[in-house]
């Protein structure tokens, strides 16, 4: 079993991808790959770039990353209550170039964030929109207050409530893919 997990954020200290890599590192007997959205890094998406250079090479990249996955992990940054640039731009990207790129894999949606709203806007705005592109979203989790939370020298979530959440999580996924 293949997953492929990734931050929706283009910072170097992502938190959130701090999340998705110890979330991905849950599951039992898997070939995880971590992405890095920066290595996906494609012109801010407009039709008249897209009439002028055709598919961005880095969206397409990224797509056959994602056509290697049976299982997505995804952490989204919030932005001002919503997706991060960098996240929106690559999918804007993979959008034209195929659709229902998520494929109905199974996937682990997840935020985190300083605060104690854990990223819950953007999850919110993320349950409604991912469908669109053929997302299976089988569990979604939320770790409020990033610092006090996970511990970064183990990278572990340190609250054992919220730790245990995030493994029932992980279990809800991995059963739905494989049935």
């Amino acid at each position: 079993m293949k997953i492929i997990a990734f931050a929706g954020s283009n910072s170097s200290v992502s938190i959130n991808k701090m999340l998705a890599t110890y979330a991905a590192s849950l599951f039992e007997g898997a070939d995880v790959e971590i992405l890095d959205l920066n290595d996906y890094e494609a012109p801010l998406y407009g039709i008249d770039i897209e009439n002028k250079i055709g598919q961005a090479e880095q969206a397409v990249q990224f797509l056959l990353k994602l056509k290697s996955a049976d299982i997505f992990v995804l952490s989204l940054a919030e932005n001002n209550g919503n997706y991060s640039v960098a996240f929106k731009n690559i999918i804007d990207w993979c959008s034209r170039i195929e659709r229902d790129f998520f494929n109905k894999k199974p996937m682990l949606l997840m935020a985190t964030s300083p605060g104690r709203g854990g990223g819950s806007l953007v999850l919110e705005i993320a349950k409604s929109n991912l469908p669109r592109f053929d997302s299976n979203v089988k569990a979604v989790f939320s770790l409020p207050s990033f610092e006090y939370n996970f511990n970064q020298e183990t990278s572990t979530i340190s609250n054992a409530e919220l730790d245990s959440e995030l493994k029932k999580a992980v279990k809800i996924v991995q059963e739905a893919a494989q049935n």
